[in-house]
């Protein structure tokens, strides 16, 4: 894999935060944060600085990098084998090539992290997450 483990790891982490997040959790918002119990603090949005931290750590990705976290996704989706790592790589390529772009797909993923973490898992790659 070309890839560091730790790299996946940060991404699985940051994926996670993304999707914890909720839609407009608060309808009648303009109140007092106290009064509202801060629940303005959960709506996520297109200046979301997570999603941001996610596409800058796959912007510095280098082409090979990309293309094997997108190869994980796709082995921890059951779309590919593990045996078909190889294949996986260069369909990731292929996608990367024609403009899907990895930080699109990922993001677009649900659940995108346990998917990183599974496909590790089926590698035989542990990614050093904290216990829940």
């Amino acid at each position: 894999m070309d890839i560091a483990v730790d790299t996946v790891t940060e991404l699985i982490l940051r994926l996670r935060a993304i999707e914890v997040k909720e839609g407009a959790t608060d309808p009648d918002s303009g109140s007092n944060p106290i009064d509202d119990g801060a629940t303005d603090v959960l709506v996520s949005g297109t200046d979301d600085a997570t999603e941001s931290e996610v596409r800058g750590l796959i912007a510095g990705l280098n082409v090979d990098e990309r293309a094997n976290l997108l190869a994980l996704l796709y082995v921890g989706r059951g779309d590919m084998e593990p045996e078909e790592w190889d294949e996986a790589v260069r369909f990731a390529r292929e996608r990367e090539g024609a403009g899907d772009g990895a930080a699109k797909e990922l993001l677009g993923s649900p659940d995108a992290g346990d998917l990183l973490e599974e496909g590790m898992d089926r590698l035989g790659l542990t990614p050093d997450l904290p216990q829940a």
